[in-house]
């Protein structure tokens, strides 16, 4: 029997963290049917992205690199797509899975609805033109066009044949977008599966030693988006709130690239009691966010890791597109400006001691459900 051909594309270091579900259910149970392709675009270059990591998260190393790299938009996108198109035109899959919100997601999602091919599957039992498209973590929306990421979104789910959700507010989401229910699967969240899997192997780690913080006697920090860290104003007023904290209880703040040039270009010092660490692998960081005291983050993914974790976490933005992690987890949106940003710490630690939950399907099994769509999508197509 011809196998079944299934590409799974990641653009960014978070995007490993969904598909490897997704990898180690089709291993499991379909390896003897299953051809599974891992598709790197190379979007965001990251040293920590080695042997370890992929050994973190029982990932072979990616059979494609596009190797992308840094641009603009606009180059990021298009080189994506040139790439991602050979690819396809040389392994011609069945079904091609995309997952987040990165410009990989959606550049990857366009080349595939404008394919002209016969999949190994389609060309036997009707003739389909072109792959299945899938995309991990439909539905998400922050409201805010003025984010790369909403777009990212917005123009993935509406191309797309199988949207497979996060949480229950995702499918609400594409439903009132005028997407039609039998394409929407709500499958539960494949990060909280990478999560799971490896929290024994962060509890053996060293990293609070080496980094030199006490188990829930400090605070953890991730600041890397562009709207908080290349303006400088804003900049300044997150430093002011990091250092009013720190004043009382030290921060960890592992330094993004992009945010140390920041610094740097700005002539900015963070303040005593700011612990900055080069940035960590993901065992590492699952590690010191279980035994922070409490989180503040920029990042999607650990608001998410948070709420697993029922730490007491603080976003630095004005929306979010999960808003499943302050109706029912530990998260608290809290802005920008100092003021916002110290209150808002105060109410997530309320909002832990009072208790949270895990949301729906947070369980640890979201690979094992995607993996049975995709494998009943592709063998019906």
């Amino acid at each position: 029997m011809t196998p079944l051909e299934i590409v799974l594309v990641a653009g960014a270091r978070p995007n490993f963290m969904k598909i490897a579900p997704i990898y180690w259910a089709l291993r499991e149970h379909a390896a003897d049917h299953v051809r599974v392709t891992i598709v790197h675009t190379g979007q965001h270059y990251d040293a920590k992205m080695s042997d370890d990591f992929f050994r973190d998260l029982e990932l072979p190393k990616p059979d494609v690199n596009l190797e992308v790299g840094s641009a603009s938009h606009a180059a990021q996108t298009a080189r994506v797509m040139t790439g991602f198109e050979r690819v396809l035109d040389e392994r011609r899959p069945d079904v091609v899975v995309v997952v987040g919100d990165v410009n990989s997601t959606a550049a990857c999602a366009l080349v595939t609805t404008k394919m002209d091919y016969e999949p190994r599957r389609g060309g036997r039992s009707g003739g389909r033109r072109r792959p299945i498209l899938a995309h991990v973590e439909a539905g998400l929306r922050s409201r805010d066009r003025a984010m790369p990421e909403e777009i990212n979104r917005l123009v993935t789910d509406a191309i797309s044949d199988l949207l497979l959700t996060t949480c229950r507010d995702a499918d609400a989401n594409l439903i009132a977008e005028g997407i039609a229910e039998d394409k929407i699967r709500f499958v539960g969240n494949p990060m909280i599966d990478s999560l799971r899997r490896s929290l024994a192997a962060a509890a053996s780690s060293d990293v609070l030693a080496r980094v030199g913080v006490t188990a829930g006697a400090y605070g953890l920090c991730t600041l890397h988006r562009p709207s908080n860290v290349d303006d400088p104003r804003t900049l300044v007023e997150i430093l002011a709130a990091l250092g009013e904290i720190a004043a009382t209880t030290p921060i960890l703040l592992p330094l993004h690239p992009r945010t140390r040039a920041r610094l740097e270009a700005f002539g900015l010092a963070t303040a005593a009691g700011i612990v900055v660490r080069e940035p960590l692998s993901y065992v590492e960081m699952l590690r010191v966010t279980r035994d922070a005291a409490f989180v503040l983050t920029d990042s999607g993914g650990v608001q998410e890791e948070t709420t697993a974790l029922g730490v007491a976490c603080v976003t630095l933005r004005e929306n979010t597109e999960r808003p499943v992690t302050i109706s029912e987890g530990s998260n608290v949106l809290a802005g920008v400006s100092r003021h916002g940003i110290v209150a808002g710490l105060a109410a997530a630690r309320s909002k832990v001691a009072s208790g949270t939950r895990v949301p729906e399907l947070w369980d640890g099994h979201a690979g094992e459900r995607i993996a049975a769509v995709l494998l009943a999508a592709g063998e019906g197509a």
